[in-house]
């Protein structure tokens, strides 16, 4: 077992994406951020369905950091509910989850 997580994070555009990872990589919350266009998301808010384009940003950092994490992306988000979700990573090729613990910062 790891300490490996993976976060993901819809945004609005990929702009607002590729800011919200270099600001949590530049502050050691997340050792890298994915950004993966071209998602289409249905979905029910305020008693309507949406059909909107959004973003996906998948970060990779430590479980001890994601509280942290999850509380950053809230202040910063554009979106009033962020959806930020958690999966742990059970296993792992064990130099990528090294260069993960070696790229963020210690866990409190």
């Amino acid at each position: 077992m790891t300490d490996a997580i993976v976060v993901f994070v819809t945004a609005p555009t990929a702009d607002k994406a590729a800011e919200l990872a270099r600001l949590l990589v530049e502050e050691g919350l997340a050792a890298c951020g994915n950004i993966v266009p071209g998602l289409r998301s249905i979905y029910r808010w305020e008693g309507k369905v949406h059909d909107e384009p959004e973003v996906l940003l998948i970060l990779k950092t430590r479980a001890p950091l994601f509280e942290a994490l999850r509380e950053r992306v809230v202040a910063v988000h554009p979106y009033q509910c962020p959806e930020v979700l958690r999966v742990d990573i059970p296993e792992g090729h064990a130099p990528y989850l090294q260069w993960i613990r070696d790229n963020v910062r210690q866990a409190p």
